[in-house]
This record gives C-alpha cells, sequence and structure tokens, in this order.
C-alpha cells in the first residue's frame, strides 16, 4: 500500500472572478503546500468546493494537481458522493487518470442505515484497485459511520484509512482499538490532531496545513519521537488559528487566508459567501499573532 504521508492538505479550489476553475493557479497552490509542510492533497473534497464542482471540473482538477505533483506526493481524488453509482462512475475515471487514492465521504442527506454505509463503501471498493479513504464528517452528512461499521469496512482489502471528523474521542479510539495496526486513522479536525495521534492515529487531513503545514508537520514528528512538551507547545500555539478558520462555514475562512498570504483562492462558489469584514479582520489578527 502507498504511504499516503501524515499531513494531507485538504486543498480549495482556486476560482477566478467570474467562478470559473483557476486551474493553473490550482497547481501553483499544489506546488506550494508541498513545499510547506504538506506530503500530499485531497482535491475536491469539502474543502474544495466539491458539492459545487461539476464531474468535468473535478477530472480536470485532479489531472491538473497529478502533473504538478504527483510525482513527488500524494494526490487524492474526493470521489464520493450521495448517489453510489456516481461515486463508483467519478472513481474509475479518477483511477484512470492515475490517481494515487479516493477518498469518500459518507452519503449526506439520504441518512442510510449501519448496512447502507456498509453496502455503499463496499460497492466502491469492489469497483477499484484504487486505496480508498472513508471520511466521516456528520457534521455536514447529517449522520454518523460508527466504529463496528468502520471496523467492518476495514477489513476490505483497499478500504485502507478514514478520516475521523465526528469530533468525538471515544468513537476514534474505537476505531482505532477495533481496526487491524495497518488501517490509518486520520483526524478530520486539526484542533484534534494531537489528541488522535495519542490514541494510535497516524495523521491528519487537514484545512490548516494550507497556512501552517510545516509546523504541522513538526508538531506530529515531535510527538512521534517522543517529545511530548514541544508537540504539546505548537498544538497550543495553533490553537487559535484552528479556532478562527472556523469562524464561519468552511471553507470561507481557509480560502480568505490563502488569498492573504499572496495565492489567488479567488472566491467561494454560491449557496457559500465571502468572508465579512470582520471576519477577515479576526483572521489577519490571528494570522498574525502566530507569526504567518
Amino acid at each position: 500500500m502507498r504511504n499516503f504521508g501524515r499531513v494531507l492538505t485538504a486543498m480549495v479550489t482556486p476560482f477566478n472572478n467570474d467562478y470559473s476553475v483557476n486551474y493553473g493557479e490550482a497547481a501553483k497552490l499544489a506546488k506550494y503546500l508541498v513545499e510547506n509542510g504538506s506530503d500530499g492533497v485531497v482535491v475536491a473534497g469539502s474543502t474544495g468546493e466539491s458539492a459545487t464542482l461539476s464531474k468535468e471540473e473535478k477530472l480536470k482538477l485532479f489531472e491538473t494537481v497529478m502533473a504538478a505533483i504527483g510525482h513527488s506526493a500524494t494526490v487524492i481524488a474526493g470521489t464520493g458522493s450521495n448517489d453510489t453509482r456516481a461515486s463508483i462512475e467519478l472513481t474509475k475515471e479518477a483511477e484512470k487518470i492515475g490517481i494515487h487514492g479516493a477518498m469518500l465521504v459518507g452519503p449526506y442527506y439520504n441518512k442510510p442505515p449501519q448496512a447502507g454505509f456498509y453496502q455503499h463503501f463496499a460497492a466502491i471498493a469492489e469497483s477499484t484497485a484504487l486505496p480508498l479513504i472513508i471520511y466521516n464528517v456528520p457534521g455536514r452528512t447529517g449522520s454518523n459511520i460508527l466504529p463496528a461499521t468502520v471496523a467492518r469496512l476495514a477489513e476490505i482489502k483497499n478500504i485502507v484509512a478514514v478520516k475521523e471528523a465526528s469530533g468525538s474521542m471515544e468513537q476514534v479510539s474505537e476505531i482505532i482499538r477495533t481496526t487491524p495496526s495497518d488501517f490509518l486513522v486520520y483526524s478530520g479536525d486539526d484542533s484534534l490532531t494531537l489528541p488522535i495521534l495519542g490514541v494510535g492515529g497516524h495523521g491528519v487531513i487537514s484545512v490548516a496545513g494550507h497556512i501552517v503545514g510545516k509546523r504541522i508537520q513538526d508538531m506530529i514528528a515531535a510527538f512521534n519521537n517522543g517529545d511530548k512538551n514541544k508537540a504539546q507547545t505548537l498544538h497550543l500555539e495553533l490553537m487559535p488559528f484552528f479556532k478562527i478558520i472556523f469562524v464561519t462555514t468552511n471553507p470561507i475562512p481557509i480560502k480568505e487566508a490563502v488569498n492573504l498570504i499572496g495565492i489567488s483562492a479567488g472566491p467561494v462558489r454560491l449557496p457559500l459567501v465571502q468572508v465579512t469584514e470582520n471576519e477577515r479582520d479576526q483572521l489577519k489578527m490571528v494570522m498574525q499573532s502566530i507569526g504567518v
């Protein structure tokens, strides 16, 4: 199995002022992230505004980012949806491009029972040879993939990891307790990365990695090297930033933060809206306070 790395950044999708995808800036951003702490990126996840990207836009993004960094870093395609057939089709197309793996969000809105979750992910896994990451984010999907279901899915050869964003350390602990030692558990919340490492997690699929990727990488390395004090210090230093990038709906604040460091991420697409002046001022203040 390919080593995805410890820090994967869930990359924003740059847009032009007319809201079309800015593929040139997407390539530039992907390179910047890899040069600044990310072992790889997730393309067209929720932070990448996947809900308002067309299939054609997603596939061109996958191609663009693979061409930019695929030779030296991990590229994971966000191919999940609440339609199993559509997820299978997009995953197959991503596989043809040569993507390194796919991330599959729990089906949203239709709120499947646990048996439905299992059959959804199992059907996608059967259709592809790609290594797959399950993404559990109940706050967005409206339903929770329970640890017992993740443990069943971990028995499927090419389901190799989970991005856990339930916010429940009890749930994370139970997943780690009941899955094989080589099944990777990624934090889906930057603020919980260090606690999740403490119970056996592997790393983080990060939003904050756009701006502080090197420091997140340093925090994880310090923890793994037994320097708990350094890891704790970095975690606490970064907490204000972890908090401010969720002052309103993700990815609104992080996209503005990327714009503020001089990379043209552009606007967000409706129904998302731009940061308010107050939110921008708060964001600038926190970024300055942590030395960005």
